[in-house]
């Protein structure tokens, strides 16, 4: 069976889905859920960023404190407080449904990412219909849910899903306003665009507000005026949004007697304005350089529109797309710290220049460069499966049940987009390509990353099983508090062992094991010989396991033993 004989069905069914705005809602959420949902349930948590999002969220349901912030004793000042809130309140209901562990299984603190991504996808139809037809808007959506970073943020339980929901909510009103200002009366897209700033502030502070900021002020200075800024009332509006934001900022501030602000702007704000933070400084065109694999399939796509942009660059809809892309591109790239999603608020922008130019029939799939660059949507897709391959090579093990169901449809895929892109009518293109993503994303997060091929890298949740069979094991222990000494201290070790896990050399270890029946001791290689040295000579401390895997950063080996109390005769 061809490729054609499955496409030309589903672009055909695509027209009859689109009779209307709810139909064309409904199939892009549940499209949306297929891209996001593997892999969303098994893998670990991802170590750094996010379990100590969710660490201190879940300090917040252990104390009850709503306010203030906390990594274990540290202060966390870096981010608002928006994204602990909704992940707190997903994880208490989940909590008062009778749902086991919830506030360790990290799944449930990514509902929060889930939704926000679904929302981001939604909006991007909504935002994309200022500016192109119902059937383009809809790949301009598809386009976006089937990007990888994306994908990968919604599996995240972190701030920038979230963050680019918001970001849409306010760019849709924006052009709106934009594009048709005498059509704008009322006060509903005023407050779709205020409100999205307001959540906005209170999740990341000054990302969402800054997009739409960057893209009045270069339109402005296009158009040597901005009096269709009037249509957001922008006084009200901008009262209501600091009504969303300042009560929580008064409180944060006397709880943490100002440090808040110093640390958020100061530290880490400005920090990575000026060096590159936490290991992740980069030169100037990183963006540039990665945009291929991070805007994943749809990045051949938006190379192919880049000089229909630059022709029709004057024209109003188009100006607002370049207005909202060129100026926060450059200067994220200008910024020495680097990190892939700082650049995801344009990606929906990228996307909607996509469904313009096809709009149009500019995209220039004709000539030979145009293919050649197409080649690389199937070519990344090999690449991601020979580097699933190899991990699991790496690692010695097989891939999981889903890699081998999946392979053959990528590789089915790939090789026939290899083929034939370009082609063949662009609309089949991007549901071909779309099929290849989700094919593609089974095999990453469903095959390689949570089955036997990536279990070396699972130090954290091996290591919390292993406590559990340690309790079990001593039955005078209804828990076991835990220590952690050498080089293993990552913040998922904190999430699922506790919060009360410490961080500390061989010789405390041992005499914090030492002190108390029901305690456990993670002990890393390097420092098993000045635990076992500080140990007393009639010490009843026995090593139940060994754990040995590869850090899931950095990728150091590791053989880590597990300690604890002999049981009781």
């Amino acid at each position: 069976m061809t490729i054609a004989r499955i496409i030309e069905p589903a672009t055909a069914a695509l027209d009859r889905t689109l009779v209307s705005h709810r139909r064309a809602s409904v199939w892009l959420a549940l499209l949306s859920l297929a891209l996001f949902m593997p892999g969303f349930f098994s893998l670990q948590p991802m170590d750094r960023d996010e379990p100590r999002f969710a660490q201190a969220t879940k300090q917040m349901l252990e104390t009850g404190d709503y306010i203030a912030i906390r990594f274990q004793d540290e202060a966390r000042n870096k981010k608002p407080v928006g994204i602990y809130w909704m992940q707190a309140a997903i994880v208490g209901t989940a909590e008062a449904l009778g749902f086991p562990q919830a506030r360790t299984t990290i799944w449930v603190y990514r509902l929060v990412s889930l939704m926000g991504a679904i929302s981001a996808v939604l909006l991007t139809y909504w935002t994309a219909l200022a500016f192109v037809t119902r059937r383009n808007a809809f790949l301009a959506a598809v386009l976006l849910a089937s990007t990888i970073l994306l994908g990968v943020e919604a599996r995240l339980a972190k701030t920038d899903a979230v963050v680019l929901a918001t970001v849409m909510a306010a760019m849709g009103a924006l052009a709106r306003f934009y594009l048709a200002p005498k059509d704008q009366r009322g006060w509903r897209l005023p407050l779709i665009f205020w409100t999205a700033i307001g959540i906005g502030l209170l999740v990341k502070g000054p990302i969402t507000p800054m997009v739409p900021v960057f893209a009045a002020l270069v339109l402005a200075v296009k158009d040597r005026g901005a009096r269709w800024l009037a249509a957001t009332r922008p006084l009200p509006g901008f009262i209501w949004a600091l009504l969303m934001v300042v009560p929580w900022f008064i409180l944060i501030m006397i709880a943490t007697k100002g440090a808040f602000l110093t640390e958020s702007i100061g530290n880490d704000m400005l920090g990575k304005v000026s060096t590159g933070q936490e290991a992740h400084g980069a030169p100037p065109l990183t963006y540039v350089a990665a945009f291929f694999a991070t805007a994943w399939p749809m990045a051949p796509l938006a190379v192919l529109a880049a000089p229909f942009a630059w022709r029709a660059r004057r024209e109003p809809g188009v100006a607002f797309l370049l207005a909202w892309i060129v100026p926060f591109w450059l200067l994220f790239e200008a910024v020495p710290t680097k990190l892939p999603h700082y650049v995801l608020p344009v990606y929906p922008a990228l996307a909607i220049l996509v469904a313009v130019a096809i709009e149009r029939g500019e995209l220039a799939l004709s000539r030979g460069w145009g293919r050649a660059i197409l080649r690389i949507l199937p070519g990344f897709a090999l690449v991601l499966f020979a580097v699933g391959m190899g991990l699991s090579f790496y690692a010695g093990r097989a891939p999981g049940m889903a890699a081998f169901a999946v392979a053959p449809f990528l590789l089915w895929l790939a090789f026939h987009l290899l083929r034939d892109m370009g082609r063949e009518p662009i609309d089949q293109s991007v549901l071909t390509g779309v099929a290849l993503a989700f094919c593609t994303y089974v095999f990453v997060f469903s095959g390689t990353m949570t089955g036997g091929a990536f279990e070396p890298w699972r130090l954290s949740p091996r290591l919390s099983e292993a406590s559990q069979r340690v309790a079990k094991r001593l039955p005078e222990c209804a828990r076991l508090e835990p220590a952690t000494a050498g080089g293993y201290n990552e913040p998922s070790l904190v999430f699922l062992a506790g919060t009360s896990l410490l961080m500390i050399d061989g010789a405390s270890a041992a005499t914090f094991i030492e002190a108390q029946p029901c305690r456990i001791a993670f002990v890393e290689a390097r420092d098993e010989g000045a635990f076992r040295a500080a140990l007393a000579r009639t010490s009843q401390i026995a090593l139940y396991e060994r754990v040995q895997g590869i850090n899931l950063n950095g990728g150091r080996r590791l053989d880590i033993a597990v300690y604890a109390r002999k049981p009781t005769p």
